[in-house]
């Protein structure tokens, strides 16, 4: 019976080339001198701070553009809430979505049984297995996900036929 997985993952190598690119184009840009904005990744996602709530914001734009250039999705990052820092500095923290959470896993599968298509859907941790007879109701699955639209960025891997 083929089957796939429907996951959320995050290439961790791309996110720290882009936080590394974005870092150095910090350090070098010219409106940015005499700010000391910072932008660090770590264990929980990533951290900017900056002296004044408009460089941070700059800041964020310049991250966010080298994220898609790693094609890294934007919606693999969420938060980014301006908190004031020590110093009067102003900080935000971006944390990494992995994997599918079990409310938006069932979500995902109740989307996909409204459908109406002949599939099996089931929970497997923070991943979803679909299987179906045939081969063009899995390609529909895969369809109607994309365009749901959803806000975590979803791969279709471990097609098995």
């Amino acid at each position: 019976m083929p089957s796939f997985d429907v996951v959320s993952q995050v290439d961790m190598q791309e996110v720290r080339n882009a936080v590394d690119q974005a870092a150095r184009e910090v350090v070098n840009r010219y409106d940015f001198k005499g700010t000391d904005t910072k932008i660090r990744l770590s264990e929980d996602g990533i951290t900017l701070e900056s002296s004044a709530e408009g460089r941070l914001e700059a800041a964020i734009d310049v991250l966010e553009g080298k994220l898609v250039k790693r094609k890294v999705s934007l919606k693999a990052i969420s938060g980014g809430e301006v908190k004031p820092a020590a110093g009067g500095r102003v900080q935000t923290s971006f944390s990494l979505n992995q994997g599918i959470a079990q409310e938006a896993a069932k979500e995902l599968s109740k989307a996909v049984r409204d459908s109406k298509l002949k599939v099996q859907i089931q929970i497997q941790g923070d991943q979803l297995r679909v299987q179906g007879k045939k081969r063009d109701d899995l390609q529909a699955v895969i369809q109607l996900l994309k365009d749901l639209d959803y806000r975590l960025p979803l791969q279709y891997v471990n097609y098995r036929d």
